[in-house]
């Protein structure tokens, strides 16, 4: 009997369906797809939604998931955060660097302890209570907010590992669905700028399904969506 065949290893095997790829390519010369899509459309449902209402699905989706969802005019934000807090008893929290200066300030005035993010380690942020956030975009349809982690978002680790996320969201940052928001997402992508996509508060289910909050991130998540 002749000597065994010797299998293709993972490596090899991939670099030939690789170069299957590549080859079948070469020869499809297809104009761009066209994506039909219009704005305020959701999926599967052709009705048009203007803005008013893309942002009451936000609501409604990001309450789906368990998260607490206040409402305010800009004015009202920064004492709608220091409630927040209060009602958590959160006594100590990170404001990232580009928080909007009079949440910051009221913060300050309610006499909790504010830590800034000098380098902040997992241990040290896992002793404090909070962290305040601005937000990047949301999507209505997901109800899912995004972090692209500019100015008033700080890093990852820090809304990752406090137990309380406080996040302001912009009703102008609201959009219908995905493709919209990352439409809007373009220029922090391409500059390889880290994102964090927050469906409610973290949460995982064991094998007989009992829900386990706090596991992978905070274990509250409270939205304060700005209007006006």
């Amino acid at each position: 009997m002749g000597p065994r065949a010797r299998r293709p290893t993972m490596t090899s095997a991939r670099e030939e369906i690789l170069g299957r790829i590549r080859a079948a390519k070469q020869d499809l010369d297809l104009p761009p797809v066209e994506v039909d899509w219009v704005y305020g459309r959701t999926t599967g449902d052709p009705v048009h939604r203007d803005h008013a209402q893309v942002v009451d699905l936000f609501v409604e989706r990001v309450e789906d998931y368990q998260a607490v969802v206040d409402r305010a005019g800009a004015a009202e934000v920064p004492g709608r955060v220091v409630a927040a807090l209060q009602r958590y008893g959160a006594t100590s929290v990170v404001l990232p660097a580009g928080l909007p200066d009079d949440v910051v300030a009221a913060i300050r005035d309610a006499g909790v302890e504010v830590r800034e993010d000098d380098h902040l380690s997992p241990a040290q942020l896992d002793e404090i209570g909070a962290v305040v956030t601005t937000s990047a975009v949301g999507f209505a349809e997901t109800g899912t907010i995004v972090l692209d982690h500019g100015s008033g978002q700080g890093r990852r680790a820090l809304t990752l590992v406090p137990d309380i996320h406080v996040c302001l969201v912009r009703a102008d940052q609201v959009t219908t669905d995905v493709p919209e928001g990352l439409a809007r997402e373009v220029d922090s992508i391409r500059a390889g700028q880290p994102q964090t996509w927050i469906s409610g508060p973290s949460a995982t289910s064991d094998i007989e399904l009992s829900r386990v909050e706090g596991v992978h991130g905070p274990r509250t998540l409270h939205v304060i969506v700005s209007e006006g």
